[in-house]
């Protein structure tokens, strides 16, 4: 038996088959170099932050080598960060003038990447941050960049949220009109109950935070939908109904995620390292191993993942995450097909010990990813019966097995024979043809 997931408005048939996704974090923190929420960690005031805005210059920035990488990595589809918290705007704004063109740049950043990627056959997401630290009606709050400043209150005296939503609609409106087909429309983030981020204020009164009502959610889910009917829309728009996927952050579910109840469909948002932007000091980076664990783990459960790349200032990918884009390129080139069309194996189905499963329904076979080694072969109850053939995916070379004699709890139970030495894979997959 295989799960059903919940129904969903915008089309997620191909969403389910590709399976692996770029995401792209970047802007002017990116100079700066230390996270993302750097204006936010360090309180820097805004005449302090534009300093970045008056020397962002990414002269090196070459569209088609980041759509080339994502391509030969094994990525279906990307998703850009069009305006993160800080407000700044990667395309030619109409509604701003905190955007690349006004920069030392002075050209569209979104464009290229949006034809770049196409031409690599991949779909086009855009991530749109719902938080704007640098806009004048956005009022200050807990998270805020500007928290601890002694005049919040004669401030937000001044800011009006309905004001800012028009703006926040206004560029939602531009990117589902100027750019041709929208795939995925990826909102970040809402935060009505605020109690969470006390210990980081400490001292400061409690702040409001911002949620469905202050967005206008309801309009903005209505006018996306009019625009573009079939786009993927993530679930932070702090509503009960409307989105599609459930995004899992920087953890890897246990199972296969749920609401009320309810398989639904799903994307784990993961990093390189710790950070989302560029972090030149960062060192917490995943090995190749922990990566391809986390990608197959993700597709065993019936979920996606969007794994994210920080490019630098001067618009290159970071060496390190070249690296590992090249190494899950060099595994996916011989073992995509444990990953693409691949869901959760059918419930009746166990994986052995250090083992997971992915499911392709429309082929009939069955991957085994086996993460660690094991000594010449290794049991699989219940599939006596079941498998036709059996091979190692990396080289089709034969596996062989046999039925053996059941013990116990142990029934029905093939064993598979395994070479001594592991094949020169990162992670080796014997695929079996189902009966």
């Amino acid at each position: 038996m295989t799960l059903v997931t919940k129904p969903t408005d915008g089309d997620t048939k191909w969403f389910v088959k590709d399976r692996f996704g770029m995401f792209i974090h970047w802007g002017l923190y990116a100079l700066p170099a230390r996270h993302e929420w750097v204006k936010q960690t360090e309180q820097i005031p805004d005449d302090v932050y534009d300093q970045y805005f008056k020397h962002f210059d990414p002269d090196l920035y070459d569209p088609e080598m980041w759509a080339q990488a994502a391509s030969n990595a094994g990525m279906k589809y990307f998703v850009v960060t069009t305006k993160h918290h800080e407000g700044f705007c990667l395309w030619d704004s109409e509604l701003t003038d905190y955007k690349c063109t006004n920069t030392p740049y002075g050209k569209d950043l979104l464009h290229p990447m949006v034809d770049a990627f196409r031409a690599q056959d991949m779909k086009v997401g855009f991530y749109h941050s719902l938080i704007d630290w640098h806009h004048p009606e956005f009022p200050i709050d807990a998270l805020h960049s500007q928290r601890r400043n002694p005049d919040i209150v004669e401030i937000n005296k001044k800011r009006n949220i309905k004001k800012y939503a028009e703006y926040l609609h206004g560029q939602v409106r531009e990117l589902l009109t100027g750019f041709g087909k929208v795939d995925i429309m990826w909102f970040d983030f809402s935060y009505p109950d605020i109690t969470w981020i006390t210990p980081y204020v400490d001292g400061i009164p409690t702040l409001a935070g911002k949620g469905k009502d202050d967005w206008q959610s309801e309009k903005l889910l209505k006018m996306i939908r009019e625009l573009m009917p079939n786009v993927i829309l993530d679930d932070r728009l702090d509503l009960p109904h409307g989105w599609d996927i459930k995004t899992p952050e920087q953890y890897q579910p246990r199972e296969w995620v749920t609401d009320e109840g309810q398989p639904v469909v799903w994307e784990a948002c993961q990093t390189f390292s710790g950070s989302w932007g560029y972090h030149r000091d960062e060192a917490s980076w995943k090995s190749l191993d922990q990566l391809l664990h986390m990608l197959i783990d993700t597709v065993s459960k019936g979920g996606n993942l969007l794994l994210n790349v920080g490019p630098t200032g001067r618009g290159e990918f970071d060496v390190r995450a070249l690296d590992r884009l090249n190494g899950m390129g060099e595994w996916m080139q011989r073992h995509n097909r444990s990953i693409y069309g691949c869901t959760q194996a059918p419930l009746e189905f166990k994986a052995p010990e250090d083992c997971r499963l992915t499911y392709n329904p429309d082929t009939k076979r069955l991957y085994v990813h086996i993460f660690a080694w094991p000594f010449l072969g290794f049991y699989m109850d219940g599939f006596a019966d079941r498998v036709e053939y059996a091979q190692l995916l990396n080289d089709a070379s034969e596996v062989k097995f046999k039925k053996v004699d059941d013990s116990g709890e142990h029934k029905n139970t093939l064993r598979l024979e395994l070479p001594v030495h592991k094949p020169n894979a990162a992670v080796p997959v014997v695929e079996l043809f189902l009966k």
